[in-house]
């Protein structure tokens, strides 16, 4: 799943606390900036399951992380997001 607008100190042991709740986490994945190796404000979170995955998007949406409203979507390869 997608995850957009967390805090920049956020970190990979917090996404699986938070996203564990709904399943089994197998991956995470926290992109940072090159130059700066900063935090760029959007994650993705790998589930055991869709139906894990589903509740989470359901829940988590629009919910409260690190005082941040953060987006929680459906993670889709780049050919497949709309423009």
């Amino acid at each position: 799943i997608y995850i957009h607008a967390l805090f920049i100190a956020t970190d990979e042991p917090r996404l699986r606390e938070t996203f564990g709740e709904f399943g089994t986490v197998t991956d995470v994945f926290l992109p940072v900036e090159r130059n700066t190796n900063r935090p760029r404000g959007f994650g993705f979170v790998t589930l055991s399951t869709r139906d894990a995955a589903e509740k989470a998007i359901s829940k988590m949406d629009q919910a409260q992380l690190d005082g941040r409203t953060i987006r929680v979507n459906e993670s889709r390869p780049k050919g497949e997001r709309g423009a």
